[in-house]
């Protein structure tokens, strides 16, 4: 199965109102909590097949497409899966360095996972993709169309 070039805005928008629940809950449990740790490893696993294989393959677009958007009318717009899947890659990071604060840091895991926690936040409650503007910035500074061409 290919990746699509274009997708529903609103299963990323889905997508981070599930990240937001399990990164708060992996923030209430501290770093000291096994299963925190393992809602972080789950979330992590989906950060890394959102930005590594496509959105088609992140768990939380796929209950959208399968679950929400059949249930929905049809969206007034698509939007370029690029900048979604560069904010994956941001979380995936985010996320890698909250399992090594696990091990090693409080304070890293901290850091770390409330970042991605708050950009999940402002995606959730705010429809305001931190990571998508960040690609967007990127591509305009590298004088690359953001949306359409390479």
């Amino acid at each position: 199965m290919s990746s699509p070039t274009q997708i529903d805005p609103r299963g990323p928008r889905f997508g981070a109102v599930i990240t937001s629940v399990l990164l708060a809950a992996v923030l209430i449990l501290g770093p000291n909590s096994t299963l925190g740790l393992v809602i972080l490893l789950i979330q992590t696993v989906a950060f890394a097949l959102g930005s590594l294989v496509g959105l088609h393959a992140q768990p939380w677009g796929l209950i959208f497409r399968t679950a929400i958007r059949p249930r929905l009318g049809a969206p007034t717009h698509l939007e370029d899966v690029r900048p979604p899947r560069f904010a994956q890659a941001v979380g995936l990071g985010f996320a890698l360095f909250g399992i090594l604060g696990w091990f090693v840091s409080p304070v890293l895991f901290y850091i770390a996972v409330g970042g991605a926690l708050f950009a999940a936040l402002l995606n959730a409650l705010f429809n305001f993709c931190l990571g998508c503007e960040i690609y967007l910035y990127i591509a305009r500074v590298r004088g690359r169309s953001a949306v359409g061409g390479a």
